[in-house]
């Protein structure tokens, strides 16, 4: 008997990529069908805390919210080197010189935000928006500054923005680990079977995504925010990797160090729940 399962992911090109093959039934996908929802990051950290979805793409900083309920998969995700948001502003300043300052952030619960707050003392004054909102917001004075992520990492300079800081790379000086950026998961209700079926067919999609990369070229491009084609193949090369593949000992190490120095700073619960249901 098949069983539907809802998967939430981002209109994303690395997501869309990923999921292509997934969602139009080119893998196998034994005892169960999904049924796809596209959204923003923060509205499927949104809907996970809600329990509304069966799967789905969220930001790690929302992982340290939800452990009691999902597990992670080690499929799927977006972690790697190079690839962390960016605080920009419309002129030259400093970080230090942010302190007090409104920082726009594509939402409270994002790991953008989270390494925000991880840096130095963290920053107060925030304002959670759409990523695709945060650079219009800057020209238009609503905030300083603001944290970039998605296809805006292509287009900031372009669009006469100063880079701040790398949050990526600092991550990276800080721990020596890549930048766990955002990851699947799955209701461990579904039980420990049918969450290794689902890691295995959404490792099998972008399998096939490498495989044949002009296949979900038309699905990519109907959902991504910015159509230029180079800065979608900059995109899904920047954050689709070999972590997406499997997160190996090297991954996990990245997703308990950034989850225990949250907890330590009491910007996450605490949680004794294993991340994976092996």
């Amino acid at each position: 008997m098949t069983r539907t399962l809802t998967l939430g992911y981002s209109p994303c090109p690395n997501d869309t990529f990923i999921f292509h093959a997934l969602v139009h039934g080119l893998v196998p996908t034994p005892g169960f069908a999904v049924r796809e929802r596209l959204e923003d990051v923060e509205t499927l950290n949104r809907l996970a805390l809600a329990g509304s979805l069966d799967l789905t793409k969220i930001s790690y900083h929302a992982l340290g919210h939800l452990r009691g309920h999902y597990a992670l998969l080690h499929s799927g995700g977006a972690l790697g080197r190079g690839c962390g948001p960016l605080v920009v502003a419309v002129a030259p300043t400093t970080m230090e010189q942010l302190r007090g300052r409104k920082i726009a952030v594509p939402g409270e619960l994002t790991t953008a935000n989270l390494l925000l707050q991880l840096y130095g003392e963290g920053y107060g004054e925030v304002m959670p928006m759409p990523f695709d909102r945060i650079m219009p917001a800057l020209h238009a004075g609503a905030a300083e500054a603001g944290v970039i992520i998605h296809e805006s990492r292509f287009t900031y300079e372009a669009a006469g923005f100063f880079a701040v800081q790398d949050l990526g790379a600092w991550w990276e000086e800080e721990t020596g680990l890549p930048i766990p950026l955002g990851g699947i998961l799955a209701r461990r209700d579904l039980g420990a079977p049918t969450i290794a079926g689902i890691d295995a067919a959404i490792r099998a999609s972008l399998e096939h995504a490498r495989a044949h990369p002009q296949a979900a070229r038309a699905y990519i491009r109907s959902h991504a925010q910015e159509l230029d084609e180079t800065v979608i193949a900059a995109h899904i090369a920047l954050y689709v990797n070999d972590f997406s593949l499997d997160l190996g000992d090297e991954g996990v190490h990245a997703v308990e160090t950034l989850l225990t120095r949250a907890a330590a700073r009491g910007l996450i619960p605490k949680s004794q729940e294993p991340l994976f249901l092996d």
